[in-house]
């Protein structure tokens, strides 16, 4: 119901916006660029893709998400059938029986869980989604009300679109790649800012629902995480940008070819089928990719509405406004635009920033600010449009309020490191 009230808004106050736009302001060719407008088309002022460009852009998204699943869904039977997520859901065990009391201890939920953060842990958002699905399909199977999202559900998404990820290697690609002195100077801040958010969603959800984290196994884990984390950062600043893009390279595409090593090698331990087992595994992700379309389709189309009615500009010159009339510091009212356009749309945060750090500089206090916030979050509507899509929820809850509420702690985070390190 959330989802559809939201979704229901955006619509609607797109083509308000529009519409006043049309009549008070005489930009009489806004309707037509919001339906059928091309990014690049050299007649389009709005540099935008309307609904019609947006639905193929969705569908493509799929098709392309096609292959991937089928890759690690079949990859993933395989572990399943030789006992590999049994064993990584033993391992874990201690720690999320306490923060997902609702799984039993050793389900392959718990297994598909930590794939998919490791995978995120990593930058590999390509590996991260068909773990994702594959744990709320198996969390699906635990849930009472089909149709409801269940507690663990909301823990698991929360904590993935927290977006907690070690090195923004594609940022850092992008600031290299538009002449900044020093690429790599937002790497710590973006890394306190991902943290910060992922212990603000756990905290979140685990006040939402009566789970007590001063629980001997969850503190453990959660120091342990941070001194790892620690550790890595005190090693990664001491490499060069090439050494850091190297070190990011190896570290993330060698972990992917060892798990499918360690799963070829176990599914031969075990004397399985390890092609008949990985193609069973493909056959669903080719499934679960197709599912999806409806919901991205939907979910995208009212972002593409949002922003070429020009809605994103009106809040962003109401908070300069506003940032004048009280006298405080308006730098940071810059780099907001991608913090806004992140949780609808990853690949328009990213085009945000790029135009941010064209239009200001790559190390300038907006340039530094928008590349901390694109490194802070993950897009939230659309991971709720894809994975409670996938296992068909209509009511998300309090989801999707718990995530929004991570992000905005990840976004003052964002400002707050950009303003002690840059300020």
């Amino acid at each position: 119901m959330a989802l559809s009230r939201i979704w229901s808004a955006f619509i609607i106050v797109a083509i308000v916006v529009a519409s006043i736009k049309c009549i008070f302001f005489g930009k009489t060719d806004i309707f037509n660029w919001m339906v059928i407008g091309k990014a690049d088309d050299p007649l389009n002022p709005l540099k935008l893709d309307g609904i019609i460009e947006t639905c193929w852009t969705a569908v493509n998204i799929c098709l392309k998400l096609i292959g991937i699943m089928a890759l690690f869904m079949g990859f993933m039977s395989i572990a399943e059938r030789a006992g590999g997520i049994r064993l990584l859901s033993r391992i874990i065990a201690p720690f999320f029986s306490k923060l997902f009391p609702d799984v039993p201890k050793g389900h392959p939920a718990t297994g598909h869980m930590v794939m998919n953060f490791s995978a995120n842990l990593l930058g590999l958002d390509n590996a991260a989604t068909p773990f994702g699905l594959k744990a709320m399909e198996s969390l699906q199977e635990l849930n009472p009300s089909k149709d409801v999202a269940s507690n663990a559900q909301i823990m698991f998404l929360c904590l993935h679109a927290s977006g907690l990820a070690l090195i923004p290697v594609s940022i850092i690609a992008i600031r290299a790649s538009l002449n900044s002195a020093n690429p790599t100077e937002i790497f710590i801040p973006c890394m306190i800012a991902t943290f910060v958010a992922t212990m603000a969603a756990m905290f979140i959800v685990s006040f939402k629902q009566k789970i007590s984290l001063l629980q001997p196994a969850i503190l453990v884990w959660i120091l342990s995480i941070s001194a790892i984390i620690a550790a890595l950062v005190l090693y990664l600043v001491t490499l060069s940008t090439e050494g850091l893009q190297s070190f990011s390279g190896i570290l993330s595409n060698g972990l992917i070819l060892l798990i499918f090593l360690l799963i070829i090698g176990g599914g031969l331990y075990k004397k399985i089928d390890v092609f008949d087992s990985f193609i069973e595994g493909a056959k669903g992700g080719f499934e679960t990719a197709v599912k999806i379309i409806p919901y991205l389709v939907g979910m995208l189309i009212a972002i593409s509405l949002l922003r070429t009615s020009g809605t994103f500009d009106i809040i962003i010159n109401g908070l300069k406004s506003a940032c004048t009339a009280l006298g405080a510091d308006s730098r940071f009212i810059d780099g907001i635009p991608t913090a806004l356009i992140r949780p609808l749309s990853g690949g328009g945060a990213r085009g945000m920033m790029v135009d941010t750090i064209t239009t200001h500089g790559a190390d300038s206090f907006a340039g530094r600010l928008s590349s901390i916030l694109q490194g802070s979050s993950d897009t939230t509507f659309y991971v709720v449009a894809v994975y409670f899509g996938a296992v068909n929820i209509k009511n998300t809850r309090y989801a999707i309020g718990a995530m929004l509420l991570a992000d905005l702690v990840g976004v003052c985070t964002a400002i707050g490191l950009c303003y002690l390190f840059f300020g």
